[in-house]
């Protein structure tokens, strides 16, 4: 989604948040950062890499006016004013801090950037970026001391990827500014998501054909799985795949017809769709266009593997939808008294 390509940072700044339940206090810059040429051309890939091969986008969100949303304010201010980019940093990283409610919540380096040059679907925009650095990594360093050289152990920031990160756009649709987010610490996503930045998906497709996979994986791993056994759940996997594959827009109601043969199963579905929907405080639309760049990306992560006890596995084809009933028969043996599989083939590779 976002390209990094002829993008470069125009201000950067560093802070320090604390937290404020553990009564660890904030450390403010007072000016930004004067990068040497290998700091830069190590930084700049760094802070933008996770957002390559981000799909989904988010909008800002708040119960009563978009305009009291913190960040989102802030971002307009400093898209208007870069002149305020030092006093509006050290407010980002005040509001972060008021978000630190639990002994959970991790120290860390708070990068606040701005950004030229970003390249987001057709358009190329300006955008700001809030990252907080909060796991450090030992490293080696050498020196010389009395003509010979010695080593210590220093802590430093890793250069593999960022641990929290948003990247708010300069550029808007119906909904407000597009923002895309990172978070490989998510024990504490609804602090970073929700009470900090305070953000929804987008309604759009990524976002809607995103939700629907989420409830197939769930149902197919809570219901499936649990009352037919691995081989029903892969089928329905790779079957809902297919559908989407297959189909520009979805219509739930058709969806649910063509992927169950069964009465009791499509009853299953719907009463586990609305607890879904409850419990993670979503409205699922029951028609919407179908992200193609979704649908390959969540196609990746999904394992169709029946993993045995008698230490054999089974993987199925997610691309091949009715092989597994057609080639694959489960039974159980009666003078063994266990479960087994039969598997039809004509040729081994």
């Amino acid at each position: 989604m976002i390209s990094r390509k002829n993008a470069s940072i125009s201000k950067f700044i560093i802070h320090k948040v604390g937290n404020k339940f553990n009564d660890t206090k904030n450390a403010f810059s007072e000016k930004p950062v004067d990068f040497d040429e290998a700091s830069y051309d190590l930084m700049l890939p760094f802070l933008l890499r996770p957002f390559g091969t981000i799909v989904q986008s988010y909008r800002f969100n708040h119960h009563a006016n978009i305009s009291l949303n913190e960040i989102n304010s802030y971002a307009t201010q400093l898209f208007s004013n870069e002149d305020d980019f030092v006093e509006v940093s050290k407010h980002i990283v005040t509001h972060l801090y008021e978000q630190s409610t639990s002994a959970n919540i991790k120290t860390g380096d708070v990068l606040v950037v701005l950004f030229d040059g970003i390249e987001y679907l057709d358009m190329t925009t300006n955008a700001i970026g809030i990252f907080k650095i909060e796991s450090k990594i030992n490293f080696f360093q050498t020196y010389l001391e009395n003509q010979s050289y010695d080593v210590l152990v220093q802590k430093g920031i890793s250069s593999k990827k960022v641990d929290k990160g948003c990247l708010i756009l300069n550029q808007t649709d119906a909904e407000g500014h597009v923002i895309c987010s990172v978070d490989n610490n998510n024990y504490d996503a609804q602090y970073w998501i929700n009470q900090f930045l305070n953000i929804k998906y987008a309604d759009d497709a990524n976002s809607h054909t995103q939700q629907h996979l989420e409830l197939c994986k769930e149902f197919s791993t809570e219901i499936l799985k649990t009352s037919y056994g691995a081989q029903e759940h892969n089928t329905f996997l790779a079957k809902t795949i297919d559908y989407l594959k297959e189909n520009e827009f979805v219509n739930v109601e058709r969806f649910k017809e063509e992927i169950f043969e069964e009465e009791k199963q499509i009853r299953q579905f719907e009463d586990y769709r609305k607890e879904f929907q409850g419990e993670q405080n979503l409205v699922l639309r029951n028609q919407f266009d179908v992200s193609e760049r979704v649908v390959n990306k969540e196609k990746k992560k999904i394992k169709t593997d029946i993993k045995l006890d008698t230490n054999i596995q089974i993987k199925l084809d997610i691309d091949a939808p009715d092989a597994s009933a057609e080639y694959l028969e489960r039974g159980y043996d009666e003078e063994k008294k266990m479960h087994f599989y039969k598997v039809f083939f004509n040729a081994e590779d």
